[in-house]
Formats: C-alpha cells, structure tokens, sequence
C-alpha cells in the first residue's frame, strides 16, 4: 500500500563547482609533446664503464646498495634472478622396483649395523632408502663410502632450491670504485653492455 519512492535527479553542477572533464575532452590533450621528453635516458658519456654487481641476497641489501650507489653513478637499475640455492646432501639407495624390495634393503642395512634411514613412501622418491640428509660435503662422503664399503650402490647428491637474487646494473666514469662505496667483499662483477 505505499509509493514507490521517486528518484529526484541531482543536479549536474554545483553551484559555484566546475564540472569534471575527462583530459582527452580538455584543449591540453591536442598539445604537441615537445621532442626533447620523448628520450628515454640522456647519453652515457663514451668512456662509460658498465658492469654488473651481485647478487645480492635480500632485497633489503639490494636497497642500501641502489642508495649508496646512485648518486656516484651515470645509470642505475636492477633486476631479479632465479637462482639455485645449495641446501646441503642427500645420501640415499636408488628406487627399489616396489616397496617390498625396498623395505627388504632396509632391514639388510639395519642387520649390518645401519640404523639411520628411511624408507620413502611417496613422491617422485618413493621407494628409495633414504640414508641421510648432511650440511656438510665430507659428512655426506663418509655416510655414502659406509654404505658403498657394505656392498650397496649408494648415491649423493647436491640438494638445492629456488631461491631470488638481485644484480644492479650500473654504468659509471672510469675507474669508478664500487667496492669503496659498499665495501661488501662477497659480492661479484661483471662487465656488462652499456645499451
């Protein structure tokens, strides 16, 4: 039993307000750009060193190095790396044909005194003896040469992961000294184009 309500239209300007205009309807939007802003970056002078410097673990690192950099530099900017992190060691027995086979190796190992393993279950592992996960290469060696000496064909290997880096790219004056501004002796450099 009640009326719809009825929409007032709102005015379309304010008393005393300018109305918005979209730039591309205003008189700025057909100037000319002058040929000067349409560069990019200004000329490197000819005798420009560039080099590559990295990486650099954090992009905090990153951070203070682009800040201290900067005002010493002609050119400056960084980018992202995927990169391959060592983890440490696995020492494992390569995949049994089936789980059976596999946990029948395992006693084998414990009945001649190996009592630190693991049988895998599942993944792109499974069915292997794990012998071991090491930091340290000459740990990982001894556990591998134990296993060999008993008779079984045990492997090591790397394990890594994926993990960022960052690399400033900097063109600088001749002679310029990097290392007197970061002073951070395990970073790297290469040389690097200047384009």
């Amino acid at each position: 039993l009640h009326h719809e309500a009825q929409a007032k239209p709102l005015p379309s300007t304010e008393a005393g307000i300018a109305s918005l205009t979209l730039y591309s309807e205003s008189n700025h939007a057909r100037l000319p750009v002058p040929p000067e802003s349409t560069s990019a970056a200004p000329a490197l002078p000819a005798d420009a060193v560039c080099q590559s410097l990295g990486p650099f673990e954090s992009s905090n690192d990153l951070r203070h190095a682009m800040d201290a950099l900067l005002p010493k530099v002609e050119r400056i900017q960084f980018r992202e790396v995927a990169a391959e992190e060592l983890r440490g060691y696995r020492v494992y027995l390569p995949a049994a044909a089936d789980r059976a086979q596999a946990l029948a190796t395992a006693r084998a190992l414990s009945e001649k005194g190996i009592a630190d393993y693991y049988v895998v279950t599942a993944g792109d592992q499974s069915n292997t003896v794990s012998l071991g996960i090491f930091r340290d290469l000459e740990n990982a060696t001894k556990r591998r040469d134990q296993v060999v000496a008993l008779g079984y064909n045990a492997v090591l290997e790397p394990r890594t992961e994926p993990v960022k880096q960052w690399w400033i790219d900097l063109a600088a004056a001749p002679g310029f000294d990097w290392k007197s501004v970061l002073g951070n002796a395990e970073l790297k450099a290469q040389q690097a184009p200047c384009g």
